[in-house]
Formats: structure tokens, sequence, C-alpha cells
């Protein structure tokens, strides 16, 4: 049986801290969190390695370092309202919470919508999920301050566009099928700002403004 909480403590040490990662708040909530409740059984030795890993239906847990960076890119502060499409294991959406925001996630399949639900419930956060598409956004609680995307689109989709308040910011890895860039968007008066970050590989955002199933 793996020590899970010297592994998490190394993973935040070796894959986050001496990568670049500076957020002290962010590192202290990858240490809190047991990334391992996450994974299903047959991968929980492999909880904190610095590679993704399937948790059902083709679906992915990112690597540390990348749920890490694209956290630390959303700049978020205490009591702001973050989106967050693809819900997945749960893992992205417990960090933004033990950061102190305000989050609503929506996950298309429902048995990972579930089972997300059932661990973030067990380890005690309070957290908004929607079972649905996500491309769709969740127009009833906008405007957001901060939108997360954790599968890959081509652009934007258009009615998250609309739902980030002016000044916010959107993280997301942007490309085709194959690879992506990730992106970070900041809304301004004039349109969305853009830097791209770094390439990387995620699975793709399936639904009405995103990829087809």
């Amino acid at each position: 049986m793996a020590d899970f909480e010297f592994e998490r403590e190394k993973m935040v040490q070796k894959q986050l801290a001496e990568r670049g990662i500076k957020d002290q708040a962010v590192l202290n909530a990858f240490l809190k969190i047991p990334r391992h409740k996450f994974i299903p059984e047959d991968g929980k030795d492999s909880a904190y390695e610095d590679f993704p890993l399937p948790i059902g239906l083709g679906q992915t847990i990112s690597q540390p370092y990348i749920v890490a960076l694209m956290t630390q890119y959303l700049q978020l502060k205490p009591g702001e309202k973050v989106l967050e499409i693809g819900t997945g294991s749960g893992y992205q959406a417990a960090i933004l919470r033990e950061l102190g925001a305000e989050v609503y996630t929506v996950e298309r399949l429902k048995p990972l919508y579930q089972q997300a639900k059932e661990v973030l419930s067990k380890l005690g956060y309070d957290i908004q999920m929607k079972l649905g598409d996500g491309t769709e956004g969740w127009p009833e609680f906008s405007p957001f301050d901060k939108v997360i995307i954790t599968a890959a689109v081509y652009k934007v989709p258009k009615p998250v566009s609309e739902q980030v308040s002016l000044g916010g910011i959107i993280v997301l890895p942007r490309g085709g099928l194959v690879s992506q860039t990730l992106t970070v968007l900041k809304k301004t008066s004039r349109g969305f700002s853009e830097e791209q970050i770094c390439g990387c590989v995620f699975v793709p955002l399936v639904g009405k403004y995103g990829f087809e199933n």
C-alpha cells in the first residue's frame, strides 16, 4: 500500500514547486487534497505520479502539474465565482473550492457526475454541480469571474464567452483533437486578450458548441 501522504508531499515539491508553481495557496491546496480519492481503485498507486490517469468512459484526470498550472493562471481570489466545464473526477473542483472559490461545475457523463458528487460530498466540499452540456455554460448563475475548461476545444463556446464578466479570465486547452495549446484569455471591453502558455493534450469537450460525439 502506497504512503499517500508522503507521495503527495513529494508531488507538490518535485512536480509543482520545482517546476515553477509559485502560488503558495495553490501548493497548499494540493498538499491538503487526497488526490487518490478521486481515482479508480486500480489506479490509486499512481495517483501522485506525473501523468494523466483514466477515470472511466474514455476520460482522464490530468497530470498534477497541468492542474496546478491552469489553477495558478486563474489568479483566484477567495469568494470569486468560478465555472468549471468538465467535472471529470471532481479533483479540479475540490482544488478551486479549497482556494475559497464559489464553484459551479458541469459534467455531461452521468456516471462521472455521480462519482464526483459522492467523493466531493464525502470530503466535505460544498460545490454546485450540474449534469448537462458544459458547452452551454450555466446561464442561471452567470456572470462568472473565472472559467476553467478541462477538455479540449477549438474555440471558446459562445455561451461561455458571454457568461464571463468584464475583466474575467478563461483558462483552457485550445486546439484540435490531437494536441492543444494551454491558453489564458482575459475579457476586455474590446473582446478577449490572449496568452499562450504551453502545449498540452486533453480529451475533447463534447457538446452543442464543442466537438461531436
